[in-house]
C-alpha cells in the first residue's frame, strides 16, 4: 500500500488544507513583491486579479481530477497524455514541490533569525523543523490536516486582531489614485502575485482523497478565496498604513506595519510577537503540505511505500534550504518559484484539459 486507503479528508479539511498551503511566506513580503512591480499605489487590484485567474485554474484542476475518481495527478497524467510525457510531468512537478518546502523552511529560519535568534546558525533552526515536518508527514494526510485545523483559526484570529489595531495608522490617501497610471502596471503585477499563490497545484491531489468529491469545487473555491482575502487586505493595510514608498524599501513591510503601533493596556502591547509565533506555524504548514506533497507523488510514481521516500527526502530537502546563501538569494529563488508556477500552471490544468476533452470528443465521435 502506497497510502492507507481509509486515509480520507472532509471537504472542510480539504478547504482547510488548500488555505494553510497557500497561505505562508507571502503575508511578510509580499506588499514589497507587488509594489516594485507595479509601483504605484495599485498593487492590491494586482492581487485581486491574480487571485481569480488562480479561482478560474483551480476549477479547472478539480474538473479534471473528477474525471478520475479516487486517483492523483501522479496517477492518471500519464493515462491522459501517455507514460513517458505524464511520467516527465509529474516529475516535474515533485521537484517544484521540493524545491517549495526549502524556499518555505529556509523562508521560515530566516525569519526566526531575524526577529527571534539573532546570532544562530541558519542550519540549527532549519534542521528541528524539518524532524518535526517529517514526523506530521509520516501520519499521512489526514494528521496534517487535523493538525493545520488548529493552526488555521488561531493565525487568522491574530492575523485580523493586529490589522484591526493597524487601523489607527490607516489613511486612504496612500491608495489613491487609482489607475492612476492605466491598467499596464496592475499587469505587471501579476507575476509577484503568482509567487504567493503556488501550491494551490496541491488541488490535483487533494480531490482524490476527499470522502465526497462532488463537493470539491465548492471546497477548493473556498480554500483558495481565504487567502485571496488575507493577502488583498495585508496589501490594502500596509499600503494604507506605510505608503508605497515605505512598502517598497522594507524588507518585512508587513511586520513593520504591526511593529509601528503599541496598544496600551492590552494583553500583548506589541503585536509583532504574537503575529511572527503564530506565522512561523503557519509556515510549518506550507512546508509540511509540500513535504508530504513531493513524498505521496514519488511513492506513487515509482511505486514505493510512502514511509521511506519520506525519510529519503529529508537531507534533499535540506539541502534545498541550505543552497540560498543570504536573505536576497531566498528573495532571488522566491522570484524564480513564481515563475516555475506560472509554467506549470500553463502545462498541467489547461494541458491536461485540452488534451482530455480532445481525447473524449474522439472517442465519442468513433463511437
Amino acid at each position: 500500500m502506497f497510502t492507507r486507503s481509509d486515509d480520507k479528508i472532509t471537504a472542510s479539511q480539504a478547504a482547510v488544507f488548500l488555505n494553510n498551503t497557500v497561505l505562508g511566506a507571502g503575508i511578510l513580503t509580499l506588499p514589497r513583491s507587488v509594489s516594485q512591480s507595479v509601483k504605484t499605489p495599485d498593487s492590491w487590484l494586482s492581487v485581486l486579479l491574480g487571485g481569480v485567474i488562480v479561482m478560474a485554474v483551480i476549477a479547472l484542476m478539480v474538473k479534471i481530477s473528477q474525471q478520475f475518481p479516487g486517483k492523483t495527478v501522479f496517477q492518471y497524467a500519464g493515462k491522459i497524455i501517455g507514460r513517458v510525457p505524464g511520467g516527465i510531468l509529474c516529475l516535474l512537478l515533485i521537484i517544484y514541490f521540493l524545491i517549495i518546502a526549502g524556499f518555505e523552511i529556509r523562508s521560515l529560519a530566516e525569519v526566526t533569525l531575524f526577529f527571534l535568534l539573532e546570532g544562530t546558525p541558519i542550519w540549527a533552526i532549519i534542521l528541528p523543523f524539518i524532524w518535526v515536518g517529517t514526523y506530521l508527514v509520516y501520519g499521512g494526510i489526514n494528521s496534517i490536516s487535523r493538525v493545520f485545523q488548529v493552526v488555521f483559526p488561531i493565525s487568522i484570529m491574530i492575523l485580523l486582531t493586529s490589522y484591526a489595531f493597524s487601523l489607527q495608522l490607516f489613511d486612504m490617501k496612500h491608495l489613491r489614485p487609482v489607475l492612476g497610471n492605466g491598467i499596464l502596471p496592475v499587469l505587471s503585477g501579476l507575476r509577484s502575485t503568482v509567487l504567493v499563490y503556488t501550491g494551490c497545484e496541491v488541488v490535483m491531489t487533494l480531490v482524490a482523497f476527499m470522502q465526497n468529491p462532488r463537493q470539491a469545487l465548492k471546497a477548493m473555491l473556498v480554500g483558495i478565496g481565504i487567502p485571496l482575502f488575507l493577502y488583498l487586505l495585508t496589501v490594502v493595510m500596509v499600503i494604507g498604513g506605510l505608503s508605497i514608498d515605505s512598502a517598497v524599501t522594507s524588507t518585512w513591510p508587513t511586520i513593520d506595519l504591526i511593529r509601528s503601533f503599541e496598544i496600551p493596556g492590552f494583553f500583548f502591547e506589541r503585536m509583532e510577537f504574537p503575529l511572527m509565533v503564530i506565522w512561523l506555524m503557519q509556515m510549518f504548514c506550507n512546508f509540511s503540505s509540500f513535504f508530504f506533497q513531493a513524498s505521496l507523488g514519488i511513492s506513487q510514481i515509482f511505486r514505493l511505500s510512502i514511509h521511506p521516500v519520506i525519510f529519503a527526502l529529508v537531507p534533499v530537502i535540506f539541502i534545498s534550504a541550505m543552497v540560498p546563501k543570504s536573505l536576497s538569494d531566498v528573495f532571488t529563488l522566491g522570484d524564480a518559484i513564481g515563475k516555475m508556477g506560472i509554467i506549470l500552471f500553463l502545462l498541467l490544468p489547461v494541458m491536461l484539459s485540452v488534451i482530455w476533452l480532445i481525447r473524449t470528443k474522439g472517442l465519442k465521435q468513433h463511437v
